[in-house]
């Protein structure tokens, strides 16, 4: 009957028997990471950029021609005095100077939509937003190494490479802030 009971033990454990990741999410000692296809991941979104460009240009070119003659004849004739003169003088003076800075602060989650061979994961992610027919969506993709999860499954954007960050929006704001077609269509051509 010993025996037997062991035997029943052994096989039901070997049947039983599963992987050590999949009981890793419930341990008491080690945290859940995302790392598989459809896991999810936040992203924290913290993007700010700022650019500066000046530019100065000056210019001048001039030149001069002249020409005069003066005589005489036996100091009885006189014989009328020539004077010729030219000038040229170009310039230019230019300048121009361009500044663009910009800031982004969200949270969205995303999904790993696969996993490489080296263990760096692909993810996508988007959030729509619409409050009084203002719509907003917020689009994320790019790729993730799984050393840069933190223990909340949460990312910094800026350790995305190849990352897309996009905001879209649509509405009655939208729409007053672009120009009509008919300013589009001056614009076009002139």
């Amino acid at each position: 009957m010993k025996n037997i009971l062991l035997i029943i033990v052994i096989f039901s454990g070997a049947i039983a028997a599963q992987d050590m990741r999949q009981n890793a999410f419930s341990s008491l000692f080690s945290d859940y990471k995302a790392n598989r296809v459809g896991d999810a991941v936040t992203i924290i979104v913290m993007e700010s950029s700022q650019a500066t460009n000046q530019a100065a240009t000056q210019t001048g070119r001039s030149s001069n021609i002249g020409l005069g003659a003066d005589g005489s004849m036996d100091g009885e004739a006189m014989i009328p005095s020539v004077d010729f003169g030219m000038s040229s003088q170009n310039d230019f003076e230019g300048s121009g100077s361009t500044k663009s800075a910009g800031s982004v602060s969200t949270k969205i989650s995303a999904t790993i939509d696969s996993v490489y061979s080296n263990g760096n994961l692909k993810i996508h992610g988007s959030r729509k937003i619409s409050i009084n027919g203002e719509e907003q969506t917020v689009l994320i993709s790019g790729v993730i190494r799984s050393i840069d999860i933190q223990s909340d499954n949460t990312v910094y954007s800026y350790n995305i490479s190849d990352a897309e960050i996009t905001f879209e929006g649509s509405g009655m704001i939208d729409r007053n802030q672009s120009p009509g077609w008919l300013t589009k269509l001056f614009h076009w051509l002139f």
